[in-house]
């Protein structure tokens, strides 16, 4: 491989590898056609790791020529599932090998704790493979009994060529999500990454090749969303497009879907509750609150970042979840192995979440912690000028439903806590949102959990947790948090056609 088709980086850590920088077209990493590239900076330091290319309009359509070709040839197309299958437990296995290198490479460009990408991305990315290399022989159509004049019988085929837009928060985990369903049933990709977070998933193409599939089947582009993901959702030979990300970017991805009517599935943005009743566990409350907004540096779609807390227990929960974000928000370098809250993806993202929080102040809210940056253009002690996208956890109380921080998603380790005086007050303020992808509540009163769960207007809903996903039960959003679900058996249904066949068994 070239020189500038790859970079040797070394990690704080002391890992070193080679990084590959190219776009991978059939299995090989490319150069874009305009040779423009997309600098991943690190968000601890404000550093640059390297420059990876840039895919362009026409990059895009030589990928899906590419994933086009691969679709109808005999190498993909007349494989079994269960040898797709063996392909996808040998990427999972890979994977697994190489646990270490990825979580170093996604705590470096993403600067989420090496710790948790170690413990849960790369297990995540096993997992969701494992999981659908299962399901690959077993997706079976039915027969269906219309008399004996008759046989009627559906098969499930796959869609085609899926393109796939995933967000910077997850690279790994997302890139799964996606690939895992659409190799299962037999579909081609073409990956569109972030472009904040591109080399982990750039790293895991070699092992896709490694793995054995065939060139075409899984192609992996890097590039601005405003071109070559939208190149890859109005393109005419992509039969499904897949988006992760803001609602307001998924309403640009369905316009442009629109033109050639594309099956597609979309997970966009929450503003998802958490209700604390007057006879909740408050303890086990606190805990799990601070893992619903505080995780991943509060960076998650379904972070349950309104908290909403019972006028009989407010003070006392408020003191016991402030006591478990001191205790364990740790915030620092992202391989520490004590670090809880790494920076903030990019310096956008870090201004973004300080924006929010000044409105909290300017609107009135009781700032009860944090509220300042510790990295960026914040000052540190000696006087010098700190480097890192690092931000507070912070907790605004005697929060208004009005306020900028309860309504719109900050996408950051910032929670508004609100009070509520009785069940129907608490279910309406819950809903009274454009989102609803996620939400959770505390109760000991099994028969009201069970009752205000079925009252909650969103895609999943967590009693006594918050934010326990698992790539087993199905996950998705209703109103503006998105269309359609990933993940478990219902993950299949966005990524093939029932085709039904009818025999006349009269016919001579």
């Amino acid at each position: 491989m070239a020189s500038d088709m790859e970079v040797q980086l070394t990690a704080p850590n002391g890992k070193t590898w080679t990084q590959p920088l190219g776009l991978f077209i059939n299995n090989k990493f490319v150069k874009s056609s305009t040779r423009e590239k997309i600098t991943s900076i690190n968000p601890s330091t404000e550093e640059e790791i390297c420059s990876v290319y840039a895919a362009s309009t026409q990059d895009v359509d030589t990928a899906v020529k590419a994933a086009r070709k691969a679709f109808r040839d005999p190498s993909w197309k007349r494989l079994s599932g269960t040898d797709r299958a063996v392909m996808m437990h040998r990427l999972a296995d890979l994977v697994g090998q190489n646990a270490e290198l990825l979580a170093t490479i996604e705590a470096l460009d993403n600067g989420k704790p090496y710790t948790v990408a170690l413990s849960e991305n790369v297990p995540e990315f096993q997992n969701v493979l494992r999981y659908y290399a299962g399901y690959a022989d077993k997706n079976f159509g039915q027969v269906i009994d219309v008399g004996p004049s008759k046989m009627a019988y559906t098969v499930k085929e796959p869609l085609g060529v899926c393109g796939q837009i995933i967000p910077w928060n997850f690279p790994l985990d997302m890139a799964a999500w996606k690939l895992g369903p659409a190799l299962c049933c037999g579909n081609t990709v073409v990956l569109k990454l972030a472009e904040q977070t591109p080399l982990s998933m750039l790293y895991v193409a070699k092992l896709i090749r490694e793995a054995g599939f065939p060139p075409g089947v899984i192609n992996i582009i890097n590039g601005h969303g405003r071109e070559a993901g939208a190149a890859l959702a109005k393109h005419e030979n992509v039969d499904k497009i897949a988006f992760t990300g803001s609602t307001a970017t998924g309403r640009e991805v369905m316009k442009l879907a629109a033109g050639t009517l594309k099956n597609i599935t979309l997970e966009t943005g929450g503003k998802s509750p958490l209700l604390v009743f007057e006879d909740a566990d408050l303890e086990l409350a606190a805990t799990w609150a601070h893992i619903g907004i505080m995780s991943n540096q509060g960076q998650v779609c379904t972070s349950t970042s309104r908290i909403l807390v019972h006028e009989a227990v407010y003070d006392e929960f408020v003191r016991l979840f402030n006591r478990a974000v001191e205790s364990i928000s740790v915030v620092g370098d992202p391989f520490d192995p004590n670090t809880f809250q790494g920076p903030q993806v990019t310096r956008a993202q870090y201004e973004r979440v300080l924006d929010y929080i000044k409105s909290g102040r300017e609107e009135g809210a009781t700032l009860a912690m944090g509220g300042v940056p510790i990295g960026g253009p914040a000052v540190a002690a000696n006087g010098e000028t700190s480097k890192g996208f690092f931000v507070a956890p912070t907790v605004f109380t005697n929060v208004k439903p009005a306020m900028k921080i309860y309504r719109e998603e900050i996408f950051g380790p910032c929670v508004a806590v609100v009070v509520f005086k009785t069940e129907e007050e608490a279910v309406a303020m819950a809903n009274d949102t454009t989102y609803g992808l996620g939400a959770a509540l505390f109760t000991r009163n099994m028969v009201r959990a069970h009752r205000v769960a079925r009252e909650i207007e969103a895609g999943m809903v967590w009693i006594n947790s918050s934010n326990d996903s698992d790539f087993r039960v199905p996950f998705g959003g209703v109103k503006q948090s998105g269309i359609g679900r990933e993940l478990g058996e219902a993950g299949l249904a966005a990524y093939s056609n029932i085709k039904s066949i009818h025999v006349n068994m009269e016919a001579s």
